[in-house]
């Protein structure tokens, strides 16, 4: 099981901002394990989705160039206090991961 992401979520008239940090090793398949020289297999976030009050709003497709423990940072516009954003992931190895916060 994944850990859970932190996210953060404020409000400026009807945009809201949301921060996300995601708890993942991001590995790129392309570095080498330095005890055995083995290549360490690829294992990124490869989907994300955001929605709003479950209604799509974001979709991303990331690849293994992306850091270990990604931080992202959007605007959603039209969001209103007490609406529901909800985020899912899932990587090139078939775990998943989610969360939600509220807006204020």
């Amino acid at each position: 099981m994944a850990e859970p992401m932190k996210i953060r979520v404020t409000q400026q008239g009807d945009l809201a901002t949301v921060k996300v940090l995601m708890n993942h090793v991001m590995e790129s398949g392309l570095r080498k394990d330095p005890k055995t020289k083995e290549p360490i297999p690829a294992h990124f976030i490869q989907n994300l989705t955001v929605s709003l009050n479950d209604t799509p709003v974001m979709e991303a497709e990331l690849n293994g160039s992306v850091s270990q423990n990604p931080y992202l940072s959007f605007k959603i516009k039209g969001a209103k206090p007490g609406d529901k954003v909800t985020m899912n992931w899932q990587d090139s190895k078939g775990e998943s991961g989610s969360g939600e916060a509220l807006v204020p």
